[in-house]
């Protein structure tokens, strides 16, 4: 496994220049993994002086060759699926196999979006007074600003990468404190695989409001990219604004399961442990809400309580493990604090219910029975593996139930009846539905939400047309 630990500017590995370094720790053990190099402001704008000095060249490339070179950075990170995978399990925990799916996932961005380089659309067609033409092109936007979140060290980089550089654009890229390590060897991959230097800079810090600051007052930013919480989301658009850059932000989610008594239950808990338990239950499409009918409410919380009984907790590389760690301490005292507030208010844990004494960050797998529409557990994105069922008997009453959030992600339903299905998903106020399915996911589908959960689409067609400026030219022949 090649370990990266400092900085990626230009094509050239380097410092930080004040010589600071962030200790990435192993959430199975809590013992430091390695120490990466911190970059300051200086850094991040010596970072978009070279994304700026590069993106000229690369915006004139054509885009046949674009899309050949992305081509090659999907086949050198699929070589490496094995090297990334080990290396995502051991910085950020999740079980082995998921890690490797992750990396199928995130390299498939770069193949999806060779594809759509060469597709970039534009149009003409003729003033309706006859006066003119009217010519309609999608040029680059520039430099982008990619900010990401631990819980998809790989995927969060590549999903928003691909498009920006199918496009014509270069990144500067700030990968979290807690899982740099994968993006570094990720941008070095990139490079081995021919993607021209400058392109993709990647620059980890601890100081994350000033490397900020810095990297959208640069006079080559023209656009901000940003997963992760819509607190920060917030924030980060409010500065964004200050140069009126344009923004696309994949924010929180509160994910509403909903399960009607005409479904089969067994393919329910099969969707229910996808959607649920999928990387440790540290996704932001996770289902956070389960609304069970009452007339399957019962069954439905058995049968999964068994099936989350069923799941082995431990160090994602160990045999079987299908739960790993949580991503730090503080996450842990954060899913129980929530699950203490909802036992308190008369739910019962069938399973589970309490952090795992040792070594790491683990906590229990668990199903919360009789969950009230209202307890905090409802409100907060839990972001870790419990499952807390809301039986109900009224469907318009659910409906508004799983609507009475300012978030809208995801959602799932599982129905017998595919028309009361899609009536309900269409309802649904969240961004995408997985009917029938716990997974929705997929570089050839737009993924975004509705509400505070965020704005613009990554992937499918949308994806690379949030990475251009939209141009249109009067002309006569």
């Amino acid at each position: 496994m090649t370990m990266r630990t400092d900085l990626l500017i230009d094509g050239t590995w380097r410092g930080g220049s004040d010589g600071d370094r962030i200790p990435v720790l192993d959430p199975a053990t809590g013992e430091e993994l390695a120490v990466v190099a911190a970059g300051t402001p200086a850094d991040a704008v010596a970072a978009c002086d070279a994304a700026a000095e590069a993106q000229r060249l690369w915006a004139a490339t054509a885009p046949r060759v674009r899309a050949e070179v992305l081509r090659s950075c999907w086949e050198n990170l699929v070589d490496h699926t094995d090297e990334l995978g080990d290396l995502i399990t051991r910085e950020h925990g999740k079980p082995l196999a998921d890690a490797k799916g992750e990396v199928a996932y995130a390299a498939e961005f770069f193949r999806w979006n060779a594809e759509e380089a060469v597709r970039i659309r534009g149009s003409i067609s003729e003033a309706p007074a006859g006066t003119n033409k009217i010519i309609v092109r999608h040029p680059p936007m520039g430099v982008v600003v990619i900010v990401t979140p631990w819980n998809f060290p790989a995927a969060m980089i590549t999903r928003k990468l691909a498009p920006a550089l199918a496009a014509g654009n270069a990144c500067v890229i700030k990968p979290p404190k807690e899982t740099p390590l994968t993006a570094l060897r990720v941008g070095d991959l990139l490079g081995e695989a021919g993607l021209p230097p400058g392109l993709v800079n990647i620059v980890p810090t601890l100081d994350s409001g000033s490397w900020f600051d810095a990297a959208v007052d640069h006079h080559a930013t023209r656009m901000v990219s940003f997963t992760g919480s819509t607190e920060v989301g917030r924030v980060l658009l409010r500065r964004s604004a200050d140069r009126v850059l344009k923004t696309v932000m994949e924010l929180g989610g509160n994910a509403p399961f909903i399960v009607f008594d005409d479904a089969d239950l067994d393919a329910a808990v099969e969707g229910a442990m996808v959607a649920k338990m999928r990387h440790s239950a540290e996704t932001c499409t996770a289902a956070n809400r389960f609304y069970a009918e009452a007339g399957v409410a019962a069954a439905f919380t058995a049968k999964l309580g068994e099936a989350m009984a069923a799941v082995k907790v431990g160090s994602g590389l160990d045999d079987g493990v299908s739960c790993g760690p949580m991503i730090n301490r503080d996450a842990v005292e954060s899913i129980d604090s929530l699950v203490g507030q909802a036992v308190a208010a008369g739910a019962s844990a069938t399973v589970g219910g309490s952090p795992i004494d040792g070594p790491g960050f683990f906590y229990q797998p668990t199903v919360l029975g009789n969950v009230r529409p209202d307890s905090p557990i409802t409100r907060h994105e839990i972001f870790g593996p419990v499952a807390p069922v809301i039986p109900f008997t009224d469907t318009e009453t659910m409906i508004a139930q799983a609507n009475d959030t300012e978030m809208g992600l995801a959602a799932y339903v599982y129905t017998a009846d595919i028309g009361r299905g899609l009536q309900v998903s269409e309802r649904l106020e969240s961004g995408m539905v997985g009917l029938n399915r716990g997974a929705v996911s997929d570089p050839a589908a737009p993924f975004g939400g509705m509400k505070q959960s965020g704005l613009g689409r990554e992937g499918s067609t949308e994806g690379i047309y949030e990475f251009t400026e939209t141009q249109y030219i009067a002309t006569n022949w």
